[in-house]
């Protein structure tokens, strides 16, 4: 299996996760449902639980942590390590 690393940016720091897919989708799964638990209110994204690549889980990190603030943006982000 193919291992990724995963750059969170939160407050001026990076923090990296490392794993195959599978293993970042169970590390983020809450993170994940929290955000699909606010996509019903307006403006929200949709947000899938089970993505198929890495791009789409980071994608869908980005978009659940920003459904879960309160004023819509969470200063919270992540990327694909290079």
């Amino acid at each position: 299996m193919k291992q990724y690393t995963i750059i969170m940016h939160r407050r001026g720091r990076e923090t990296s996760f490392c794993g195959t897919l599978e293993e970042l989708i169970r590390k983020f799964s809450y993170t994940l449902e929290v955000g699909r638990s606010w996509e019903h209110e307006r403006g929200n994204k949709k947000i899938n639980t089970h993505p198929a690549t890495i791009r789409s889980l980071i994608s869908n990190l980005n978009n659940a942590e920003n459904n879960a603030a309160a004023n819509g943006y969470s200063g919270v982000t992540y990327e694909l390590a290079q």
